[in-house]
């Protein structure tokens, strides 16, 4: 047995092996702005691996918001939320953004990550019980790891599977954690399924929005609203890096749930708030969502058009039910030449292979913004249906 910690280090050569193959496809430096279309070592690439789903990164008035709070605040509140980091703004955003979501209150974090980690890690205590889809996403997992509570696992969007754990821990507080879109199947939790299920055995429901705020729902309120069930979510997070053009995650649920959560989570005491540059850019990017929402039905017509034409070619689009679109490649070597190809014929898009994936069942994932232009997307299926092809991945 090795006695030095580095030795793991000095044996890991698969991101060596895999830059000699031509298709290492990660840390590219983007020399733009984050558009439709970005510059990559001085050439164009049409996107299609973003988050920016509104595509309210480049919105002049999101801009100009984040320039107008470091002006006014300047570049860092050089503390944490707990002690000196928090400011006027970010309590202003916290109460829009609760009575956006229809809850009391709301905090925010960094990050969306350090929301999942901060809340569920503080919210499930010894002898208590998460019992999450085994889709969800890695801040989820991570959260509960963290915490002292019992964590199991249910199959994905399998409410029968979901109502056995139930049974499972019967008389044990529970709390049942799902993505609202998960965000590389691009399908949606059964929110109704996993209400009922949650009132018969008495747990309460966290509802993880990362993907679905700003996207689905008649206002874009997310999951809750697209099933007209917003009041059955008890705890609500989303973060401010998709739709909102930021970065930082909320957490929304009754005054007294938030007010817990803000005095134990641990990423929310001791770790630096939010600058308050990405504060402005939430605080503008909030109002454009309801102010816009013809940008999330143009999103909605491109994600239904490139999903119908996808299965068209013969791609298997995984049940896709928004503007995550995952395209079946099969093996990770193919996946990684896939991606190569499309990114040499002016697309660039995300592989997901092992273990984010299972063995077998790697995928490209795509995803779209509203601001894709139509010949973005002709451009688009034109490369995937070419590069299909010769990889034999499409017939």
């Amino acid at each position: 047995m090795s006695t030095d910690i580095f030795d793991k280090c000095f044996s890991f050569h698969a991101v060596d092996d895999l830059k000699k193959t031509g298709c290492y496809p990660y840390f590219h430096r983007i020399q733009s702005k984050q558009g439709p279309e970005i510059i990559i070592d001085g050439k164009k690439k049409i996107v299609v691996c973003s988050n920016n789903y509104l595509g309210l990164a480049n919105h002049p008035k999101v801009i100009e918001a984040s320039i107008s709070a470091t002006k006014r605040y300047g570049t860092s509140c050089t503390g944490s939320r707990f002690l000196n980091g928090t400011n006027d703004l970010h309590e202003k955003v916290e109460k829009k953004f609760a009575k956006f979501v229809g809850k009391e209150d709301a905090i925010l974090f960094t990050t969306g990550h350090h929301s999942n980690l901060g809340a569920l890690s503080s919210l499930v205590s010894k002898g208590e019980v998460f019992i999450t889809d085994k889709l969800d996403h890695a801040s989820i997992i991570d959260g509960c790891r963290l915490s002292s509570g019992e964590f199991v696992r249910f199959r994905h969007n399998d409410e029968a599977d979901l109502e056995r754990q139930l049974i499972k821990h019967q008389g044990k507080a529970m709390l049942i954690v799902v993505d609202g879109i998960f965000s590389m199947e691009g399908d949606i939790a059964n929110l109704p399924e996993i209400s009922n299920l949650a009132k018969k055995y008495k747990a309460r429901v966290f509802i993880d929005e990362a993907h679905s705020l700003g996207v689905i729902g008649k206002n874009g309120k997310g999951t809750g609203e697209h099933f007209n069930m917003e009041y059955e979510i008890d705890v609500l997070m989303a973060t401010a890096s998709k739709s909102l053009a930021s970065i930082g995650g909320f957490i929304a649920s009754k005054s007294e749930v938030v007010d817990y959560i803000k005095h134990n989570a641990r990423t929310m005491i001791f770790t630096a708030s939010l600058p308050p540059a990405c504060v402005g850019a939430i605080d503008a990017a909030l109002d454009l969502v309801i102010a816009e929402p013809e940008r999330r039905i143009r999103l909605m017509e491109i994600s239904n058009k490139m999903k119908e034409a996808f299965k068209a070619m013969g791609y298997d689009t995984n049940n896709s039910q928004s503007p995550i679109i995952p395209l079946t490649a099969g093996s990770d070597s193919v996946a990684f030449k896939m991606w190569r190809m499309l990114f040499d014929e002016g697309v660039f898009a995300s592989p997901v292979v092992t273990p984010a994936v299972p063995e077998g069942h790697s995928i490209i994932r795509t995803s779209y913004m509203a601001t894709h232009s139509d010949s973005d997307l002709n451009f688009i299926l034109e490369k995937f249906k070419k590069v299909g092809k010769q990889l034999s991945v499409i017939t």
